[in-house]
């Protein structure tokens, strides 16, 4: 829930007669989401194969800027900043990404018959999944920590957050039909922070990527497909700076309280300097959710197929995820959820669970983060409190 924390007007602004400036207003709003988490390896030889510790699941304060400019036109601005509450650092770096707005940030402008125009950081392709297990539950628990990944685990597709230095489209409702259109100049992340462009005088390649996100919604179901290329600056062989294809089928439908979904994923990579495919796997969920009064029961199953690329050939790099959670609602704002999930690898599998690396226990490189063949398996308590 928003509150309205600012609305002027200002007349005789630097004490010009006759100057006015227009109206305009700021919101604050966010969320303060975290609680207690345990992730165990099985079919490990990690010496500790499991911990329990106090995680943050992606608090924030957002900003919101609106100002009428007349004529149903409206120019709009946001700043997202990510919070982490279980880490009182004094480092920046440990505590708010270090001082960048880590969500959903821009400044556009909005017109109901126009549509909507963005420039910054925005979400785009990766969240398509018609599950939502992880707004009250743990992030951790998303279908796309198996849907949003490719060879085998170790390629993020989408970098699965938002994508940076970015042109963003959205078409007013058309009897329910709207469509993104987004285009990124540099769409890399590094640990989570947008890179900088530096393409002149570099010379390397300059990297873009496109996606496009048609969507059709009815008062109980909806369906859509998003689509996703990029190319990154300096991008190899290797199927880390690979050149990327997503494709993306998801849709839903509600009985009363009930709602049950299907995504479909198919990723591929291919090498920037030779063109050969170095990943290319599919990948289905089933969400199903249900509520009845304060309380709501959220789950699903996922699986990533065995990649199909020449690289992985006879190599096992399947999972399956099972995500179940159970939400009882305080109130409008504040909530209490427990929650359990599962990820089943191959023996040539790195599949973990989604924002380990960042916000949970699993961490991200090196002897923390899950090996080929290991097991990640969680539960949790999660507080959460929007405003």
């Amino acid at each position: 829930m928003k509150k309205k924390l600012l609305a002027v007007a200002v007349a005789g602004a630097f004490a010009i007669p006759g100057v006015a400036l227009a109206q305009s207003s700021v919101t604050i709003s966010g969320l303060f989401k975290g609680g207690i988490e345990s992730l165990k390896y099985s079919n490990s030889a990690k010496a500790n194969n499991g911990q329990v510790g106090v995680v943050d699941d992606s608090s924030r304060v957002v900003f919101n800027v609106v100002e009428d400019l007349g004529g149903g036109l409206q120019a709009i601005g946001q700043f997202d900043i990510r919070l982490k509450l279980d880490d009182p650092s004094g480092s920046p770096a440990n505590n708010a990404t270090g001082g960048a707005p880590g969500g959903n940030t821009h400044i556009g402008l909005r017109s109901s018959s126009w549509g909507r125009l963005l420039i910054g950081r925005q979400d785009v392709h990766y969240f398509n999944t018609e599950s939502n297990i992880a707004d009250k539950a743990s992030l951790r628990l998303v279908p796309f920590s198996l849907l949003s990944y490719a060879a085998g685990g170790g390629v993020a597709v989408a970098a699965t957050t938002r994508t940076p230095n970015i042109v963003h489209y959205t078409t007013p409702n058309w009897g329910g039909f709207t469509m993104i259109a987004a285009w990124s100049a540099n769409p890399q992340v590094t640990a989570g922070l947008p890179l900088a462009e530096a393409d002149i005088g570099s010379g390397v390649r300059k990297g873009s990527a496109w996606t496009l996100n048609p969507n059709m919604a009815g008062s109980n179901w909806q369906v859509g497909y998003s689509y996703w290329r990029s190319k990154p600056d300096a991008g190899t062989n290797a199927a880390g700076t690979a050149d990327q294809r997503g494709d993306r089928l998801y849709g839903s439908y509600k009985w009363g309280g009930l709602k049950a979904g299907l995504a479909w994923d198919k990723s591929k990579l291919k090498g920037a300097l030779n063109g050969v495919v170095v990943s290319d796997r599919t990948a289905w969920s089933i969400p199903v959710s249900y509520s009845w009064g304060a309380h709501e029961i959220h789950g699903h199953y996922t699986k990533a197929r065995n990649d199909k690329a020449a690289a992985f050939a006879g190599l096992d790099t399947q999972a399956k995820m099972w995500a179940i959670a159970y939400v009882y609602n305080l109130s409008k704002r504040t909530s209490a959820a427990i929650e359990y999930g599962k990820i089943n690898n191959g023996t040539n599998a790195n599949y973990t669970f989604f924002t380990s690396a960042s916000l949970g226990l699993g961490g991200g490189t090196g002897a923390i983060a899950a090996g080929a063949g290991e097991d990640p398996k969680m539960w949790g308590l999660t507080m959460r409190h929007a405003f």
